[in-house]
């Protein structure tokens, strides 16, 4: 059985059932299932607007019993890494310091840069 599809309704014609519309230049021939669906198609109205149609039905999600299970994303895994010039032990080593130790010693190495710049002046 060749099933063929209305071209306005979206609906399965079976053989030996619904019209077939072939334009006047012959270039393209139209199937409809009845003649409702011929007739609206010739007085050239959108099967989007029309609410028994298939396409009207797709394009507001009509009818539609399953619900889609939602694909799950995977989660990245933060990968523990060297920096350049300083190594992954150094790194912890540094963010496991307490505030107060990383505070004295920027303050010292402040005052090393200023001690530094103020030999270069004199």
């Amino acid at each position: 059985i060749r099933l063929e599809i209305c071209s306005f309704s979206g609906y399965k014609i079976y053989p030996s059932k619904g019209k077939i519309y072939v334009r006047t230049d012959s270039r393209r021939t139209f199937r409809f299932i009845n003649g409702k669906a011929e007739s609206y198609f010739l007085q050239r109205l959108s099967p989007r607007k029309i609410r028994w149609t298939q396409i009207y039905r797709r394009l507001n999600k009509k009818g539609v019993t399953e619900q889609i299970v939602k694909k799950r994303t995977r989660r990245t895994v933060k990968a523990e890494r060297a920096v350049a010039g300083a190594s992954w032990d150094e790194i912890r080593a540094k963010r496991n310091e307490k505030p107060e130790v990383r505070a004295a010693a920027r303050q010292a190495a402040i005052e090393k840069a200023k001690a530094k710049k103020a030999a270069g002046k004199v």
